[in-house]
Order: structure tokens, then sequence, then C-alpha cells
């Protein structure tokens, strides 16, 4: 449930996600993964397209039977059998809502669907009123809302809420918007549409200019408060905005978000690397918060930094995330500092002599070398040399 600082958390990594190249998932897969997000604390499971095959009708039955805690939720068109496919995949859940969406911009309605405004009108009473007959929470989407034309929307959000919706997504479907645009966008609808202080607003960000997690948190501002999401920001095309990316940015910038998630932090990292097992690939490592880098250092000047407090160049702990590896890198722009921390963890104390000898050879095997090893720093103390010691290097 919704307050005024308190945000719902709806993970659609298992239907936006799963249908983006690459991200197909299988039964045992899905469910997985639907106990893992569980696990994190989102609030709601977007488990499916019940609809779609009897593969994912069977995944959406089985996460409503077998995984407790979050409300699963399966998507719909407006047809009646979308709905009532919908409606008996959750069944199962203790917690369940149906999720049916129709497109509201001009656009998708006379190049996709080929119907007038007023039918599509029509279809969004009778679909959402179907939907509250199996469901006491259903929640309506205006497909490319960002690129509806005003008044149509406003309009089409109030026969939504009139017939029942009890949440109302305002997606950006294609990645168009911008944060201030899409800030707005929620404040002019929850001002022109009666009734809704009672009903919850959402987001829905996809990333095709790189700002869906920005227009995300935009759109909080604006009064939204359910966040669509997923882990690792897989999705269609660019994909959407990263669970995990809006997580540390309320956590770290309270000062700028004063809003509170069920989230538990440290399973971030663990999720994340689950979804890279499953799918066909990970994250990039210059992933924000999750990849491999995201609290590695390799440079001289950071390292010297982190080692004397993290504070310095880390704006958040990795623990803070679930991450416990190692975060100092070694290679061609290290330092002595950095150099000297490993040799300890690995059990040896060296003078400050020994220490330049060894980081004169070291910098050596680096120019050569782009992975430097455990095993390689080790091999360094018995190398023989000849070479005159280095002492100008950080």
């Amino acid at each position: 449930m919704a307050t005024d600082t308190q945000l719902v958390i709806f993970d659609t990594t298992l239907r936006d996600g799963e249908q983006s190249p690459g991200c197909t998932m299988h039964h045992a897969e899905k469910l997985r993964f639907a106990h893992q997000l569980a696990s994190l604390g989102v609030d709601i499971i977007e488990a499916g397209f019940a609809i779609a095959s009897h593969g994912d009708f069977n995944s959406v039955h089985t996460i409503a039977r077998e995984v407790s805690g979050p409300r699963i939720a399966s998507l719909a068109r407006c047809k009646r059998e979308d709905i009532e496919a919908a409606a008996r995949a959750v069944e199962p859940a203790a917690k369940n809502r149906i999720h049916v969406f129709l497109a509201s911009s001009d656009l998708h309605l006379e190049a996709k669907l080929k119907i007038t405004r007023a039918q599509a009108l029509d279809n969004v009473a009778t679909a959402v009123a179907l939907a509250r007959t199996f469901a006491d929470d259903v929640e309506f989407s205006t497909e490319d809302g960002t690129r509806s034309d005003l008044n149509f929307l406003v309009e089409m959000v109030n026969v939504a809420v009139q017939a029942g919706a009890t949440t109302i997504n305002i997606p950006d479907t294609v990645g168009y918007t911008t944060p201030a645009e899409y800030k707005q966008l929620f404040e002019t609808v929850r001002l022109r549409v009666p009734g809704s202080e009672k009903i919850i607003f959402s987001t829905h960000c996809h990333d095709d200019l790189g700002m869906a997690v920005a227009n995300s948190l935009a759109g909080v501002e604006g009064g939204a408060r359910q966040i669509e999401c997923t882990i690792n920001g897989i999705g269609e095309r660019a994909g959407n905005a990263a669970l995990e990316e809006i997580a540390a940015a309320i956590a770290t910038r309270h000062d700028r978000y004063p809003y509170t998630t069920n989230l538990v932090m440290t399973e971030l990292y663990p999720t994340s690397h689950m979804l890279g097992e499953i799918i066909s690939f990970t994250c990039p490592p210059n992933k924000a918060v999750v990849g491999k880098n995201a609290f590695a250092h390799e440079s001289g000047i950071h390292q010297h930094g982190v080692l004397s407090n993290p504070l310095t160049y880390e704006i958040m702990t990795p623990a803070s995330v679930g991450f416990s590896g190692q975060n100092i890198v070694l290679g061609k722009h290290s330092g002595r500092k950095a150099l000297e921390f490993r040799l300890k963890e690995l059990g040896h104390t060296l003078s400050t002599e020994e220490l330049n000898a060894v980081y004169h050879r070291f910098t050596e095997l680096a120019d050569r070398k782009k992975n430097i090893y455990d095993q390689d720093i080790v091999a360094l103390l018995h190398a023989p040399t000849t070479e005159p010691l280095v002492t100008n290097v950080p």
C-alpha cells in the first residue's frame, strides 16, 4: 500500500523484461526468480502475460500458487479472453492483480489498433469493469501515454477510474519523455481527474534516451507512488528503468527523495547476479550499482583515496547492496598503496625498500599483462631483479 512517502515497487522482469531478445526464461527459471524477487522485497510481481501462451499461463499460475509475500499480477489487453485468462492465472495468489492496458495515443489507435477514440473509451470502460468482477485490485495502463493528447489522456484515465481501476499507470512506452515533462504530466492528470486522491498513480519508463530512471523518479515527484521497473533494466529495446538504480538513488539521496520502500537492499546484487545466470547475458561491467566495476578501483589515485577513506570515491558501500567481492583491482594504473594493501591481504608485509623493488617489477608486468592475478603478485616477490628501485610513483 502506498502512502505519501511509501512507494510501491512493481517488478516486471518476468513480463516486460522477458519480452526482450535474449531474455526468455523457462518455467522453472521464472519460478526460481520469482522467489528471489520475494526475498528482495518487491511489492508486486508481474509474473507474465497469461494469454500469450500455455507456458506463460502456467508460469503465472504456479508463481501465484507458490510465491508468498508480493502481490502477483498478470497483464491483459482490453479483451474478454485476456482478462479471463489473467483472472484464472492469478487466482491462487493470496494477493493478486489484473493489469489491463490500451493505447491512448492517436498514433497507436490509428496505426495499430485501427479504432476511434470513442471506441477506445468504450473498450476501457468495459474491460476494467470486467476485470473488477474477478479482482479487487485492477491496474489500467495508457500505452504510449507520454505521446498522447493530454485532454484525451485525462478522459481515458477518468473512464478507467470510474470503471473501478485502483491503480493508473501512465507509461513512457517508447522512452520519449523528459523528467520535467513526466513530472508535470502526473501533476496535471492528478489535478484534472476526479477522485484521483483515492487511487495510486504509477510510472513505467523505457530507456530509449537513457532517462528511464530519472523519469521514474520525476514521476514520483509529480505524485506517482508506484514505480514499474526491472532487474538490470532489461526490457523491450533499450530496456526499462532499473530497479537497483532506483533503489540506490532513493537510499543514497534521501535528502532529495524522501521516500521509503520495502526492498531489502542487500539482496540487490544477488538478484542481479541470479538474473545474469538465467538469461543469455549479464549486465555490462560499468552498470550502475550492480556491475562488476561499480565498486572497483584500478587508478592509483582512487585506490589511495578509497583505502584511506572509502567515502572519497564511493557514495554507498559495496556491502549495502550485497556485494562482497574485491574492489581493489591491480593493473597498470595502480599505485604502490594498492599493491602494499593486496600483499598484506596475501600475508606479506614488506619493508619500504622491498615494496619499491616489487612495485617496479609489478609495473613492468602490468605493462605487458591486462589481468594481474594473486599468483602473479606472489611470484613477483621471488623474481630476481637488477633494476634500480622506483621511488617516484605514488
